[in-house]
C-alpha cells in the first residue's frame, strides 16, 4: 500500500468512527424519547452511510474484528429510533455493548494503520537524504 492510499484510508476510518459516534448518539436520543421525523431520518442515512462506508473499507484492507456480520448485526437490531425508544434498558445496554466492542475495535484498525502511516513518513524522510 502506497504512503498516499495509507493517508486516504485513515482519513476514511476517521470518518468512519465519526459516523460510529453519531450512531451512539442516537441510541441516547431513543433512550430520552426525544426525536422526530428528522431525527429518524438522520438515523437512517448515518446507518446508511456506516454500512457503504463499511464495504469500501472491507474492499480496501482485510478486517479481522469488527466482522462484516457483527456491523450488519448491529445496524439491523436498530431499525429506527423508535423501535430503540421502545427496547428495554437491558436491550439498550446490549446494544450499545456490541457497539462499544465494534468502536474499539476500529480504533485499533485505525492505530495500526497509523502505525504504517508513520513507518513510511519515516522511509520518505530518510530516502530524501
Amino acid at each position: 500500500m502506497t504512503p498516499k492510499e495509507i493517508n486516504q484510508l485513515v482519513a476514511q476510518i476517521e470518518t468512519h468512527i465519526e459516523c460510529w459516534k453519531q450512531f451512539n448518539h442516537f441510541i441516547a436520543v431513543a433512550r430520552a424519547k426525544k426525536f422526530g421525523a428528522a431525527d429518524d431520518n438522520h438515523f437512517l442515512e448515518i446507518k446508511s452511510i456506516i454500512v457503504q462506508e463499511l464495504e469500501l473499507i472491507f474492499a480496501t484492507i482485510e478486517v479481522p474484528s469488527p466482522t462484516r456480520e457483527e456491523v450488519h448485526a448491529l445496524i439491523g437490531n436498530a431499525p429506527t429510533l423508535r423501535s430503540l425508544s421502545e427496547m428495554s434498558e437491558g436491550g439498550l445496554r446490549n446494544l450499545e455493548s456490541q457497539w462499544h466492542k465494534i468502536y474499539i475495535g476500529w480504533h485499533a484498525i485505525l492505530g495500526q494503520l497509523k502505525v504504517k502511516q508513520r513507518a513510511e513518513a519515516g522511509k520518505s524522510f530518510w530516502r530524501k537524504k
